[in-house]
Parts: structure tokens; C-alpha cells; sequence
């Protein structure tokens, strides 16, 4: 064989090498992603001649399929859908399996996934109608419920953990949207629906709670920073930190004031407890430049930031930034600049205080069940991080237990019941607009619910409404909710 020809015969061998590996990886290792695309049609077509698997919430199916007479044997139908739509998201025809469960559990609803393969194969052999697997939630409808209700109209979200477990009890997000709309099988109303919901500015697909544009902490920050200093062992609850009126800024000529250019201290030497409770923005953006940032970022991980979770449904990390001047680092310790977060992630923060001072991964999904009713999958409970020492946690209660008794969360107290919480009113933009945080969990003494909220744009020129005047009351409403007395 001549030079030109065994050149041309490795050419096409190599030709054919890589056809074959590239035929393999579409067809086995692609194979699962490919059908669960959401424009998949041949997918979708099929997944119709099947009963989709129901989500249920303490035993009601808040999304279930409907058999039709129509050439779609079955339609999703949601049930108090706006509650719920950005836990369940929606079945399209149209638009696939969008959002939340139904996007991120599809296989398993679908009844394709590999856990379901013996039943398949049943199915085949007795001639049964082929269905999906059902998921139980953890969420608490009570709890569920009061966040709704109480969040009302405005813009923001709300999340409820169990901080012993992670378990998810409650995540709304305002707007929502009716998942109804969309999964219909009238095609042209829900093809107007969609284009509705994608050019709405207040943007009603976004889960607030897990992603979307994060948000500053404001104030709940403080936890984080309280929590370093304890954990640098350089400071107590007891230790005078510097908090004048006003704190001007490393390396600038900006003074940055308290709320209401209030004195946090007589002497202006609030100690770290007192600073906690009264919520000093002076002694904060001290403590910040006397940590370093390299200190709060550490710790702000320990917590849980930079995590990308999956409950199942993707979680934005929450960031604290990187190269800092001193000025924004003072800026950081009372949770603006840069810094980011969900509101899972405040929420998250609460609960590893109320547990001791260990994260616990949040999750949503309980327990995965076939037709029969077998579990096919449970979840298990799995701790993230130790956040903090089990000592350095119950002193940052106590700080939380004041903010709540005589500082600036007194709107979150329930008669007979010892509350711990954290305010944050955390400013955006350039007008002084600002959003409204509170965070807490009870009883403070034996903690059986942690929660985070948020409204955003609760207020415009700083003028009152604060996370201790707008947040603090939807707070109590879920933890009212949620605690066993």
C-alpha cells in the first residue's frame, strides 16, 4: 500500500471513529437530557398517553392530570395554583415542562425515569397503562398559607425551614402566575397567556425565593458579621465596639449614618449585643475593617454562600464579593455593596442558629412514590456546614431574642412565646429606595421554624417602612403557622 492510500484509509478510519463516538454519546449519554428538553415534541406527544405523576402537599394533590376527550388523553390542572405556582411550575404542551417540580422532576412524573424501570417493564407485561411517580412535599399549607396571605399584593418572597431537618415548609413568591393558563390544551389562549406572563415588568415567572436578581441583605448581614467576630475569638457579646452617629468611611469623606441618625450608644461604644439588637450601622461598618473581608467571607460560606443547591430546583449561590477597598468592606458588614442573597439563604442563616449552629441542605421533595404507592425514594437529611459553634449559636440567639423583645423586631413578638429574630431594611439603586427584610425562628427555645422575608421596594425614601414595620408581621404570621404549641 502506497503512502497517499494509508493516509486516505487513516482519514476515513478516523472519520468513522469519530462518527461512531459521536452516534454513542447521543444516543446513550445524551439520550436523558434530549428527551427532557422542554421543545422535545415527539417527547411531549408521547408523555400525554400517560397519567403524569401528582405533587402533593400533606396528602392534596396540588398538580394532578385530568383525563380528556381529546387527542391529549390528559391535561395538568393545578389546584390553588397561585399559591403554588412557583413550586410546582407547569406542563405545557406548548412549552414543555417549565419551572420548579415540573421542570426539575420531569423524568420521575413523566415515568421515565431509571428508578421506575421495573414497574416499565411491568407495565409491558401485564398490559397496564403506563403513570407517573407522585411527589410529597414538605411544605407545611399552613405555614404556606399564612406567607401568602400576608405577603398579599406586594413584590417579594418568603421561605420557611424546619432548621433541624432543612425540610422546606413554605416558599411563595409575589407576583405568581395561574399554571393553568399555560397547560391548557387550548393552544392559541395559551400561547397569549405565556407572551402575557414574559413581557409582565414584574416578571411573575421569577421564584423570588431561590433566583431571579439576588438581593442586598441589609441589616439581616449582621448575623453573619456577629458570627465572625465570635468565631475570631477576639470578640463576646460584652465587647464595646466603635459606634458613633455616623461612621465615615475608610479612605473617603462619606459619613455613613444609623437609621434615623439615632446614637446606638450613649458613649457611642455599643457592645456587639447591644449593636445586634438596636441594629448600629456605625459599629457594624467598624467591625467589618477590624475583621477584614477575607474573616466575612469565610464565614458568610460556612453559612452557605457560594453553594450552588438543588432542592431539587436550581439555587442562585449567594455571593460576598471579592477585592474590596476599605470603604466597601465597611459597606459589607451591614450587608450592601455587593453582597448578595436569596432569601433561602437568609433563611438558612436563622435556622443553622436555631440548630446549634449547623446547616442543615434544604430540600422540598419528602419522599418519591410509584403507583403503588412504594417508595422508590426518600431523602435523606444532610447537614452543609457547621456555621458556627454550638456556644457562639446561643449567644447569636440571645442577640436575635432582643431584637425581638426590645430592639428594632418588636413587631415579630407572639404573647407567650420567646421570638428571635434580625430586621434589615437594605438599600438599591441610586433614589434610596430600599427593601424590607426580617428573619427569625421559634420558640427561641426549642426552635421548630426558621424564616426569611422580603419586600422589595417597600419603601422609597427610607420614611418608615422598614423590615421591622413591613417584613416583621408576615414573619410572625408563618411562624404563628408553623409552630406545634
Amino acid at each position: 500500500m502506497n503512502t497517499p492510500i494509508r493516509r486516505l484509509a487513516i482519514v476515513v478510519l478516523a472519520m468513522f471513529t469519530a462518527l461512531l463516538m459521536a452516534t454513542t454519546w447521543i444516543q446513550f449519554v445524551q439520550a436523558q437530557d434530549l428527551r427532557e428538553l422542554p421543545g422535545n415534541r415527539r417527547t411531549l406527544i408521547d408523555s400525554y398517553s400517560r397519567e403524569r405523576g401528582a405533587i402533593l402537599v400533606d396528602g392534596t394533590a396540588i398538580a394532578r392530570s385530568e383525563a380528556t376527550d381529546d387527542e391529549l388523553e390528559w391535561v395538568r390542572r393545578y389546584d390553588q395554583a397561585n399559591r403554588y405556582a412557583h413550586i410546582t411550575g407547569y406542563y405545557s404542551f406548548t412549552y414543555g415542562a417549565g419551572l420548579g417540580l415540573e421542570r426539575a422532576r420531569n423524568a420521575v412524573l413523566a415515568g421515565t425515569d431509571d428508578s421506575l424501570f421495573y414497574q416499565r417493564l411491568s407495565d409491558v407485561v401485564t398490559g397496564q397503562q403506563p403513570q407517573g411517580a407522585s411527589l410529597e412535599l414538605t411544605i407545611d399549607p399552613s405555614v404556606q398559607a399564612a406567607a401568602a396571605e400576608a405577603l398579599g399584593d406586594r413584590r417579594g418572597a418568603a421561605v420557611a425551614l424546619d432548621p433541624k431537618t432543612g425540610a422546606i415548609l413554605a416558599m411563595v413568591s409575589h407576583p405568581s402566575f395561574d399554571p393553568n393558563a399555560i397547560s391548557s390544551h387550548q393552544l392559541v389562549a395559551v400561547d397569549e397567556a405565556y407572551a402575557a406572563l414574559i413581557a409582565d415588568p414584574d416578571k411573575p415567572l421569577v421564584n423570588r425565593a431561590l433566583a431571579g436578581d439576588l438581593y442586598p441583605p441589609g441589616s439581616t448581614f449582621k448575623l453573619v458579621v456577629a458570627a465572625a467576630a465570635l468565631e475570631s475569638g477576639k470578640y463576646t457579646a460584652e465587647s464595646e465596639l466603635e459606634g458613633p452617629r455616623t461612621y465615615t468611611l475608610p479612605g473617603t469623606q462619606t459619613d455613613l449614618p444609623n437609621f434615623g441618625g439615632a446614637a446606638c450608644d450613649p458613649l457611642d461604644k455599643p457592645t456587639l449585643a447591644e449593636s445586634v439588637q438596636v441594629s448600629c450601622n456605625t459599629s457594624f461598618a467598624w467591625l467589618a475593617g477590624e475583621l477584614g473581608p477575607d474573616a466575612i467571607r469565610e464565614q458568610a460560606d460556612k453559612f452557605g454562600f457560594g453553594q450552588a443547591l438543588q432542592v431539587p430546583m436550581s439555587v442562585t449561590p449567594s455571593s460576598y464579593p471579592d477585592e474590596l477597598n476599605d470603604a466597601q468592606v465597611a459597606l459589607t458588614g451591614i450587608g450592601q455593596y455587593d453582597v448578595r442573597v436569596t432569601p433561602l439563604q437568609v433563611a438558612m442563616i436563622s435556622a443553622a442558629i436555631a440548630n446549634d449552629g449547623v446547616v442543615m441542605s434544604p430540600y422540598l421533595v419528602d419522599t418519591v412514590r410509584n403507583r403503588d404507592l412504594e417508595v422508590i425514594e426518600k431523602t435523606n437529611q444532610r447537614a452543609l456546614s457547621r456555621a458556627v459553634s454550638s456556644r457562639h449559636a446561643a449567644t447569636l440567639r440571645d442577640m436575635m431574642v432582643s431584637v425581638v423583645e426590645r430592639g428594632s423586631g418588636t413587631a415579630a413578638q407572639i404573647p407567650g412565646m420567646a421570638v428571635a429574630g434580625k430586621t434589615g431594611t437594605a438599600e438599591f439603586g441610586t433614589e434610596g429606595a430600599a427593601h424590607a427584610w426580617f428573619t427569625a425562628f421559634a420558640p427561641a427555645d426549642d426552635p421548630q421554624i426558621a424564616v426569611a422575608v422580603i419586600v422589595e421596594s417597600a419603601t422609597d425614601n427610607w420614611a418608615g417602612a422598614t423590615g421591622g414595620t413591613v417584613a416583621a408581621p408576615i414573619a410572625r404570621a408563618m411562624l404563628e403557622a408553623g409552630v406545634q404549641r
